[in-house]
């Protein structure tokens, strides 16, 4: 049977583990405390039960994430690999601005500095002396720093979109198992109907146009803007 070289396979193994690390629940970065305005539109009647939310997930993930997030990490991803510091800022500017309320904007942004103090206790920032890249940009993102972590994990790009779009779903699905309340089993369930599209989303984020980009996602927005203001709370606003 063929096999690769040693040091190919550990390579691969070592940048798997990297992603895992990289999408773990468990990473201290404080996602957990973030439902993307999934509170709301439970509280507002829009998201009662398995079926509305898989509806209400399939529909951010093809209008938000394939157009938005996952698109801007392909490109930050290769930024990175192409050591472009203005790239980097362009595109972690973009999505700055396509953060439709304060809790989003917050959310990107809290998340963002996390990892980077994780990364920096643990001496993986870009600009450390073992590395030679260009700095974080000024008010890096999650988005951006979650790219930078996964090029010096040696992730691959669609690696990486891949691990973001789940390490979404689990979060989603998260907030849905402690505010519905959903099942475990449900959102299991959830889990399988949503893989192949999470593998779509990966697939036409990585071909579609610069011109074509920018989510479309009113409710969420509609959403998000009136979590801070709802009554009863579970998730940071």
């Amino acid at each position: 049977m063929p096999t690769e070289p040693a040091g190919v396979e550990q390579g691969d193994d070592l940048a798997l583990l990297g992603l895992l690390q990289l999408v773990s629940p468990a990473l201290p970065i404080g996602a957990f405390a973030f439902s993307q305005g999934l509170e709301s539109a439970f509280e507002l009647g829009w998201v009662t039960d398995e079926a509305t939310l898989g509806d209400w997930l399939d529909g951010v993930l093809e209008d938000g994430l394939t157009r938005c997030e996952l698109p801007a990490l392909a490109r930050l991803h290769a930024a990175w690999a192409a050591g472009d510091g203005e790239a980097l800022a362009e595109w972690n500017a973009w999505l700055a601005a396509n953060r439709e309320t304060a809790e989003l904007a917050a959310e990107d942004s809290r998340l963002g500095a996390s990892l980077a103090r994780l990364l920096e206790s643990l001496g993986l920032l870009p600009d450390s002396p073992s590395r030679e890249s260009p700095p974080l940009p000024a008010g890096a993102g999650y988005v951006t720093v979650f790219a930078w972590t996964a090029h010096a994990r040696g992730v691959t790009r669609r690696q990486a979109l891949l691990g973001f779009a789940w390490a979404w779903l689990e979060n989603q699905l998260a907030v849905a198992c402690k505010a519905l309340p959903l099942g475990h089993t449900a959102a299991q369930r959830l889990v399988e109907r949503l893989r192949p599209a999470l593998v779509a989303a990966v697939d036409e984020a990585l071909t579609i146009e610069d011109d074509a980009l920018g989510p479309a996602l009113p409710g969420l927005a509609l959403a998000s803007a009136l979590h801070e203001t709802q009554y009863s709370r579970l998730f940071r606003s």
